[in-house]
């Protein structure tokens, strides 16, 4: 059984000090590897330095729309300079999107614009934020022409919302929100969207499975979420396993892991 972990902060101070301990203990799990997204400019680098001192450790840059009041033009451009460059182990753009909890959205427009029409013309996959703003990012992939590869992490809306960014070549993240109980919508969203659909995440330390203390998230819990997801589809563990582990390859990287 291969695992990866789609996306993974494993970057973020909560690591710092655990992180080959971490790894040891998911690998033992079935993790093979993860990805990093970035949210911010100057965590680039940081993003950069943890995914190349591990093995199967990979990385995305990105502007996320929580912080798009950080930057300037001039963060945009720097972004393009390094995506051009191809940095080893950079496999995508994000993360990046829309968010309709946290500040505004037409702040967020122009950043999410941007980072697509990257995407489209280096040839880099999405790692997509959508929180309640599901409609406007399939609006907002259609409106510029997109075509490619991308994931929507986190997902938490309804199934017709899954459906149309499926049809565009989305994959959607499935994360720990899958194992509480009270999430009904997603739980029954998840278990009718195609297999192949589909890609496990952590979104480690944050979006914590049931029972994990809010912000200690980690890789180790991504079998969890696979053996939920299983159950809830009425599918055997090594056969989801299977599928997703190829989703995440088809996202990413054929030959990443």
């Amino acid at each position: 059984m291969k695992l990866v972990d789609a996306h993974c902060h494993f970057d973020f101070p909560f690591f710092d000090g655990r992180r080959a301990w971490e790894l040891e203990v998911a690998f033992d799990e079935g993790l093979v590897g993860l990805v990093i997204p970035g949210v911010r400019q100057r965590d680039w680098v940081r993003v950069r330095d943890t995914a190349q001192a591990y093995a199967g450790l990979y990385y995305c840059l990105g502007v996320h729309p929580w912080y798009v009041g950080e930057h300037s033009d001039e963060a945009l451009m720097a972004l393009d300079r390094a995506l051009r460059a191809r940095p080893e182990r950079c496999v995508a753009i994000g993360e990046c999107g829309l968010d309709r909890l946290y500040g505004n959205m037409s702040n967020q427009y122009p950043w999410f614009e941007a980072q697509v029409g990257l995407a489209s013309e280096l040839g880099y996959p999405l790692v997509i934020h959508s929180v309640r703003a599901h409609d406007e990012v399939h609006a907002t992939l259609r409106r510029t022409n997109w075509s490619g590869r991308a994931l929507v992490h986190g997902f938490s809306g309804s199934y017709q919302q899954a459906s149309k960014l499926v049809d565009l070549g989305c994959s959607i993240g499935v994360g720990g929100i899958i194992t509480h109980s009270r999430s009904r919508k997603t739980r029954d969203t998840i278990a009718r969207l195609p297999l192949e659909a589909l890609v496990l995440e952590t979104d480690a330390p944050d979006m914590a499975p049931e029972g994990v203390e809010v912000g200690a998230n980690s890789p180790v819990h991504l079998r969890r979420i696979l053996e939920c997801l299983s159950d809830i589809r009425g599918e055997s563990v090594d056969y989801v396993a299977s599928v997703v582990f190829s989703n995440t390859k088809l996202l990413y990287g054929e030959t990443l892991w």
